[in-house]
């Protein structure tokens, strides 16, 4: 290129001045390298958090066959109740509201023309004063008189060059500050992800590279000016110099769009080698000993034992039951350190088969939940993308565990809200595997026929009415004590019934079954004890005689006491009589024995071992009756887990249907289940299944409530006061006519109205904070989907998450 040295020189002044010999620029734009394209490698299977609210979440747990090893050395960071914690991954920063698209696109659009129009008035000399910065820095004989006098030396037109190429800088930074095209840029292109970053990216740099190399950019002119005046211009007469400043220029210009589209990341994925990450962050080392080489077993020095679990482990030889049960045998047996060396021998001789559950089974026949047997948490569903979640919560999974469970839980929904297959299955489900392992024992109560799991998951199957049961029911649940069983019985018999004090039932009944057991060694069975409660003579002739023979003159003073007693008013013996009589059916015949050949199932035995166990009630047939077991079952459970003195297993009832279960009594023992390491899991059609008397007093005894969908506004209402308010704030915006004075200024207005139809306004926005409730009665009746619950969750360390959306899918 030969233009007499005036090549970029403009200005008003006709008398320039040649500036330096400079190299000719190349012909064509140096050669950009374009990014290696080709398949992307298979993503690691990892558990993530969705990336956004609302995605779908990939697998959160290994797939059936999966290596126990990678389970095991999954983390699970401590959270909030209810979080899911498998291969738990935090969100990413919640991101403050931005603009629109469409404002972010005109408003770049408009700070690019308005950045060219102001270098078109730059370049065409249209800007005054636009040399005056220039010249207080440099020597007045550079330039020519006036304050628009243009260079007289070479140094000055050097001067003028390398000062447009800063201002044109400047302008490029301000306009893309102001245009926002970082923004842009990242929503547009970089949330693409690669190839299309990296493609974007190359093709930027190559019209870059272009305008760089047509000088439409002042890039390469000041660079070689800035040379010149450093070396001098002697060293251009090396064409070798040239190509190299060249090249730099190139791969200057080229360098941050190989940054923006992250090539050096593109072509080490593609070659499968590791790249660290972009934030300077670094993968954290594994541990020295990781968990599936069972590092507490090493602490304490049994390494045999440790290797012969990790081989194990490494072989799929155990599972994740096998690997819970053995951690917690092991933590057992570190408080009684003889029983250290038993265990271990045992897991030298049989590995992973030692410490077995008394059934023998090393997992269940099949599972429908996602479970989690390490922490014992079961997966029932996703928090949904909801506002009345929070940010950090929406896309994460909801789990239940024991403790969560030991706080009580009540679900409440009506027929076909998903109760029991999305709810209550899955709790039976994850604390059978828990029993499994030794840590919890687990009673679930349902109808004939309902899912909650098939026979060959439980230790215990108590089919009543069935005439194929093996197993029996105990009435007294297990106890020797009359005033104990008169106590329990009585809840279970006329708990339910308002009118009736139970203290005066159980009194009636401590008369009658003290006696009685005195005389015959065992509690009556149901028809003995009915005719005993109608008063007949021949039953209490002969109970007399027996204690007479017998000699037991206190016993014959309490049956005297019942004699008396007996017709007055208020007494509660017939009512009593007339709820045996319930149970004193042709269906029932052969259950509730009592006699010395009887072998019913207690559930005192629930304290003392980790069983399975499942009663069917028959609802159909039975349905009063079934309720009465129901109730019974409820008031021997509390009431044998609050006497326990060895509270090591969790142990938890679990309630299908607990329609008319729920007493005063019961109440207050669900209360106390959280101090002995115990919960129970009731589910209502209805809040109005509970006497009125009692709505309050359940819902501040549970810690965890469910409300599914379909609940009316009356328990929605309910759940809505049990919940609380919180503070949140809100904007209200008021629109005002605005009156213009001025003929001009109504003339626009009218104008506006004419083609807009509507006034010209203007809005005054009022923020403030106002305490609501956290989930209307009419939210809770209407705005929940189907298939979705509002869940609300406490710990029995008083730890408490708000009440969630959640879509359930256990």
């Amino acid at each position: 290129m030969d233009d007499d040295g005036t090549r970029g020189v403009r200005g008003s002044s006709a008398d320039r001045v040649p500036g330096p010999a400079l190299p000719p620029p190349p012909t064509t734009p140096p050669r950009v390298p374009a990014p290696a394209v080709g398949p992307r490698p298979a993503a690691t299977p990892v558990e993530q958090r969705p990336t956004r609210p609302g995605s779908a979440s990939p697998a959160e747990q290994p797939v059936p066959g999966a290596p126990v090893d990678a389970w095991l050395r999954t983390p699970r960071p401590p959270q909030e109740p209810g979080v899911w914690r498998y291969g738990y991954t935090p969100p990413p920063p919640e991101e403050p509201e931005g603009v629109s698209n469409r404002s972010l696109l005109v408003g770049a659009l408009i700070s690019l023309l308005s950045a060219l129009l102001l270098w078109s008035l730059w370049r065409n000399g249209y800007l005054p004063y636009r040399l005056v910065p220039l010249k207080l820095f440099t020597p007045g004989e550079w330039w020519n008189p006036g304050t628009s006098g243009g260079p007289r030396t070479i140094e000055g037109s050097d001067a003028l060059t390398v000062y447009e190429a800063i201002l044109f800088g400047l302008l490029a930074y301000g306009c893309g500050r102001i245009g926002n095209f970082s923004e842009l840029f990242r929503r547009h292109v970089a949330d693409r992800g690669q190839p299309f970053l990296a493609l974007a990216a190359a093709a930027a740099a190559g019209l870059t590279q272009l305008l760089v190399w047509k000088e439409a950019l002042p890039v390469v002119r000041p660079v070689l000016v800035l040379v010149a005046s450093v070396a001098g211009g002697e060293i251009y007469q090396s064409q070798t110099v040239v190509n190299v400043i060249y090249a730099v220029i190139a791969a200057a210009v080229l360098y941050p769009f190989a940054r923006l589209g992250r090539w050096r990341e593109l072509i080490a994925a593609r070659r499968g080698t590791a790249v660290p990450a972009p934030d300077g962050t670094a993968t954290a080392p594994a541990a020295a000993t990781s968990a599936d080489q069972w590092p507490e077993l090493r602490t304490a020095g049994w390494t045999d034992a440790a290797d012969t679990l990790t081989a194990e482990v490494r072989t799929g030889r155990m599972n994740d039951v096998d690997v819970a049960r053995l951690r917690h045998a092991w933590a057992l047996a570190t408080r009684r350190p003889d029983r250290l060396a038993p265990l271990a021998e045992a897991v030298l001789r049989t590995g992973g088969a030692a410490a077995l559950h008394p059934s023998g089974h090393r997992d269940l026949p099949r599972r429908g939940a996602r479970h989690d047997v390490l922490t014992g948490q079961v997966r029932i569903g996703r928090c949904a993308d909801d506002p009345h979640n929070p940010y950090v919560r929406r896309g994460t999974g909801l789990a239940l565990e024991p403790a969560l469970l030991g706080t009580s839980l009540l679900a409440v929904g009506p027929p076909g809200a998903g109760k029991t297959a999305r709810l209550i299955r899955p709790v039976v489900e994850a604390l059978a595997l828990r029993a499994l392992a030794g840590q919890a024992a687990v009673l679930a109560v349902g109808g004939a026929g309902a899912p909650l799991g098939p026979d060959d998951a439980f230790d215990v199957v108590v089919r009543l009415g069935h005439p194929g049961s093996a197993h029996d029911i105990d009435l007294y649940g297990g106890t020797t004590d009359p005033d104990e069983a008169a106590a329990v019985l009585a809840e279970g018999l006329v708990g339910d019934v308002g009118s009736l004090d139970s203290r005066r039932a159980a009194t009636v009944l401590a008369q009658l079954l003290g006696p009685y057991r005195a005389a015959h060694g065992h509690f009556p069975s149901v028809p003995e004890l009915r005719e005993l409660l109608d008063g007949t003579p021949a039953a209490l002739a002969g109970l007399r005689a027996s204690l007479e023979a017998a000699g037991h003159h206190a016993m014959l003073r309490e049956l005297d006491a019942r004699s008396r007693q007996a017709g007055g008013p208020g007494d509660p013996a017939p009512a009593l009589a007339d709820r045996v009589a319930l149970l004193d059916r042709p269906a029932f015949t052969g259950f509730f024995a009592t006699g010395p050949d009887a072998r019913p199932f207690s559930l005192r035995a629930l304290g003392q071992h980790p069983l399975r166990v499942r009663v069917d009630l028959p609802e159909r047939g039975h349905a009063e009756a079934s309720r009465l077991l129901t109730r019974l079952l409820l008031a021997q459970f509390t009431a044998i887990t609050a006497a326990r003195t060895d509270t090591t297993l969790f142990a938890c009832l679990v309630l299908d249907d607990a329609t008319h279960a729920v007493t005063a009594e019961t109440v207050r023992g669900i209360r106390r289940l959280r101090s002995v390491n115990a919960g129970a899991v009731l589910a209502l059609r209805t809040v109005d299944d509970v006497p009125e008397t009692l709505h309050t007093p359940l819902l501040g005894a549970v810690g965890c409530t469910a409300a599914f969908s379909g609940i009316t506004t009356w328990d929605g209402k309910r759940f809505a006061e049990a919940w609380g308010k919180e503070w949140v704030e809100t904007r209200e915006v008021a629109q005002h006519t605005v009156f213009a004075d001025q003929p001009f200024t109504r003339a626009l207005h009218a104008l506006r109205k004419l083609v807009t139809g509507k006034a010209v306004t203007t809005d005054a926005v009022t923020v403030r904070q106002v305490e609501r409730e956290r989930w209307s009665a009419s939210e809770l009746a209407y705005a929940v989907p189907a298939g979705h619950a509002v869940i609300r969750l406490a710990t029995v360390e008083g730890e408490h998450a708000p009440p969630l959306l959640v879509h359930l899918d256990g």
